[in-house]
């Protein structure tokens, strides 16, 4: 029994990142998807004496994630960002609404660095940006399911249908419907730009800049006369360069200095961790924004607020710099 854990854990292992993402992309929710790739480990270690290999172990896997996450959906509504809830407020004056309890919102997944790593390759082929996951959450949990086996992993549709328990038919039906909900609410990609391009990490080293100095007018020529601003768990959205302006220099900018950002990288998009300062000068953790830049300027900005995500980016809670002052 030590032996066959021991070569199940050695074969196994290096897909659990690749599994954790296909998850996540399911449910919307990294803590979630983590539960889920444990499980899926757990019945897939308990099961692996009459594994026959008529399948490869990665499609096994894939096959007792997929069931997972279905039966993990049956009874679990779907995971919004606030755009997916409402029209936007143009009046950054506007009180902001508090999700209740209830509420759960889509997360942002924390990228991991190096090739190597097996979710890149899936990453390559249909990007995890945080829009498009968003948008994944709108399908039912099967045609969601058939849109990433097909168009993310390649399934065969033949595969998918036995997987699924129906006919290829079917499930060609779903992707087709499946595909074109995506076509009318993801957004379009054409004006979009990879966080590798040039000129990129520039536009992320100004907007830190723009909150650090408190510079709204910095802050400004940044965006997109279009840009939409999220900061879950409030139900309020901004859209427009003027109504995120006004709502940024009102709400979020503070004093000079008030503000200290770290960069991060999630859903392929470039990201800052941003900490903010209390009474006693420490910064703490505050935020999380994710930023969608385009080549004209940020297109989007997606402020999880709070200090949950943190630990999750792998990020101190306090400042490194305001810290060592503090010690």
């Amino acid at each position: 029994m030590v032996l066959r854990s021991a070569e199940f854990a050695g074969l196994a292992d290096p897909f659990r990142r690749e599994l954790l993402v296909f998850c996540y992309r399911m449910v919307g929710s990294v803590d979630e998807a983590e539960d889920l790739v444990q499980e899926v480990y757990l019945r897939a270690w308990r099961s692996y004496a009459s594994f026959e290999g008529r399948s490869s172990l990665r499609t096994w896997l894939y096959r007792i994630a997929t069931n997972a996450c279905l039966t993990a959906l049956e009874h679990r509504s779907r995971r919004p960002l606030p755009s997916g809830l409402g029209a936007p407020s143009e009046d950054p004056a506007v009180p902001l609404t508090l999700a209740g309890p209830e509420a759960s919102w889509l997360q942002p997944l924390p990228d991991v660095a190096g090739s190597a790593d097996p979710a890149a390759i899936v990453t390559a082929r249909d990007s995890l940006r945080l829009a498009l996951t968003a948008a994944l959450q709108l399908l039912p949990p099967r045609q969601r399911a058939v849109l990433i086996l097909r168009d993310v992993l390649a399934w065969p549709a033949a595969e998918v249908a036995e997987l699924l328990g129906s006919s290829t038919a079917a499930v060609k039906s779903m992707l087709q419907r499946a595909r074109a909900l995506i076509e009318r609410v993801a957004p379009r990609e054409d004006q979009l730009v990879h966080p590798g391009e040039p000129g990129v990490r520039a536009m992320v080293d100004q907007y830190m800049a723009a909150f650090e100095h408190a510079d709204v007018a910095a802050l400004v020529r940044l965006l997109r006369a279009d840009v939409e601003l999220e900061m879950p768990p409030f139900v309020t959205w901004f859209s427009g360069r003027e109504a995120v302006a006004r709502f940024a220099e009102s709400h979020i900018l503070g004093a000079p200095g008030e503000l200290r950002m770290v960069v991060v990288g999630a859903n392929g998009q470039p990201a800052v961790a941003a900490y903010r300062s209390g009474a006693d000068g420490v910064h703490r953790a505050h935020a999380v924004h994710v930023l969608t830049p385009a080549g004209d300027g940020i297109a989007r900005i997606v402020a999880f607020l709070g200090s949950d995500l943190f630990r999750r980016f792998e990020l101190p809670m306090v400042h490194a710099a305001t810290a060592d002052a503090a010690g």
